[in-house]
């Protein structure tokens, strides 16, 4: 485990330090779990985009197949896609999985801009920084508002897009008041104070999840928590609610001119698999999957499921 040399973030540099203190005074599970991660915090990288230092997690061949950009869900970060990561890269495809501003090992932003444009805009900042040419996206919850935005607003290189858990959800007037107040309650005030991965677990599988979660995927969800930035969940929440984003979904998933896989999860309580595939029926080149025995957390319950998913659609567009 070599020494880390690159300019890198106060919260990257913390979560490190833990993971070394991990090795010294904890249980074989934790020690395990702790070398496993500085393992991978060995192809973590940052680069400056609109003044923030940015992390992306940089995998893969030399020689790839070709590259995915892996864009995280809502209070969620890079590592939710780590078993994702893993398959991808075993079948020649090289990934960048990135933390947006305010979440992960990012930075957060003194001036609180958490828009979904503002992260549109420093994901294509990020694409440029990095020298990223040609790519496919695969995106989880909140992470295709940024994808959606991406594509409409900047010339890119988007070769297909497979969005994870994602569809378009009835909103009314007291819908778009009444959502942001109580999810920000729920994951910015009871959740974010928690202490004790138990508890937001049970929450978790009870609300959220279909299937059982390894101990450290448990943990994975549980870090993203403490993380992000207080002020980047209230204002998303808020927007990804309203009305006006509401409004324009479908016209940016009609705009769309690369194929896009709509993959919803048949238990899913939150975007059921005919909210999927509404936004399906109107994407110029879009297909639907729904996943049986499934649930809103796929990458992390059924990692292998959203890794042959992800495959096989850009293998459909070679």
């Amino acid at each position: 485990m070599s020494s880390y040399s690159e300019p890198s973030s106060e919260k990257f540099r913390a979560y490190r330090q833990k993971l070394f203190n991990q090795l010294e005074s904890s249980t074989k599970g934790e020690r395990n779990r702790a070398e496993y991660e500085l393992d991978l915090m060995e192809k973590s990288h940052f680069v400056e985009v609109g003044g923030l230092l940015h992390h992306y997690h940089d995998s893969g061949s030399e020689q790839p197949r070709g590259t995915v950009l892996l864009i995280h869900g809502w209070d969620c970060w890079w590592m939710w896609w780590h078993h994702i990561i893993r398959a991808l890269n075993a079948e020649g495809y090289r990934t960048i999985a990135y933390d947006m501003k305010g979440h992960g090992w990012s930075e957060n932003d003194p001036e609180n801009r958490y828009q979904i444009d503002d992260f549109a805009r420093d994901l294509d900042g990020l694409v440029r920084a990095i020298g990223l040419e040609a790519f496919h996206v695969a995106a989880f919850s909140f992470g295709p508002f940024v994808a959606l935005d991406y594509a409409h607003r900047y010339p890119n290189s988007v070769q297909s897009m497979t969005f994870f858990n994602f569809g378009y959800l009835p909103n009314n007037e007291v819908i778009s008041k009444v959502a942001p107040v109580t999810l920000n309650f729920i994951f910015n005030q009871m959740m974010r104070k928690l202490t004790w991965w138990l508890p937001a677990y049970m929450f978790a599988r009870l609300a959220l999840s279909k299937n059982s979660i390894m101990m450290h995927d448990i943990n994975v969800g549980f870090e993203s928590l403490g993380l992000c930035a207080s002020e980047a969940i209230e204002q998303t929440t808020r927007q990804i609610t309203a009305l006006e984003t509401t409004e324009m979904l479908p016209e940016k998933v009609r705009a769309l001119k690369v194929p896009v896989l709509f993959v919803a999860g048949e238990g899913d309580g939150i975007m059921r698999c005919e909210n999927a595939r509404k936004l399906q029926e109107i994407a110029e080149s879009g297909t639907y999957l729904c996943v049986p025995d499934c649930g809103h957390l796929i990458t992390l319950e059924l990692p292998e499921t959203a890794s042959e998913i992800i495959l096989g659609h850009i293998s459909q567009q070679r």
